[in-house]
């Protein structure tokens, strides 16, 4: 079990950026893949990137790829994405979600099984 908290969203002008945390808690984390998902209004819960805390082996998705950048702390046992370059496109109430470590590093918001209560990044154009 891993308990998220995420913070850093707010409200930008296209072309800035963010930094989004997401502070875990929980035992055996190391075990786990770790996964920023984003959902807009009337829209389905999509991938952003993903970690995989033991390997640090990474994934993005390819709207944000170049632009994002996952990493982690293992002091602090954070997760951070940092957003570049956002484009109003990028308006999302933003998840930080883990998994248990499978063979490979899940893109499906439903393999994964510990949410953050999400994050609002506004931006306008």
């Amino acid at each position: 079990q891993v308990r998220l908290v995420e913070s850093g969203g707010g409200l930008v002008q296209a072309g800035d950026s963010l930094r989004l945390s997401c502070a875990a808690s929980g035992r055996t984390f190391s075990s786990y893949d770790m996964g920023w998902f984003r959902q807009a209004p009337g829209k389905e819960r999509e991938f952003v990137a993903a970690i995989r805390w033991r390997t640090n082996s990474i994934y993005y998705a390819d709207s944000v790829k170049g632009r994002f950048t996952i990493s982690r702390d293992n002091a602090k046992i954070t997760v951070y994405l940092q957003m570049n370059g956002l484009k109003p496109e990028d308006t999302a109430l933003y998840y930080c979600a883990a998994r248990t470590t499978s063979w490979t590093i899940s893109i499906r918001s439903n393999e994964y099984t510990d949410w953050g209560q999400g994050t609002q990044v506004t931006v306008s154009s």
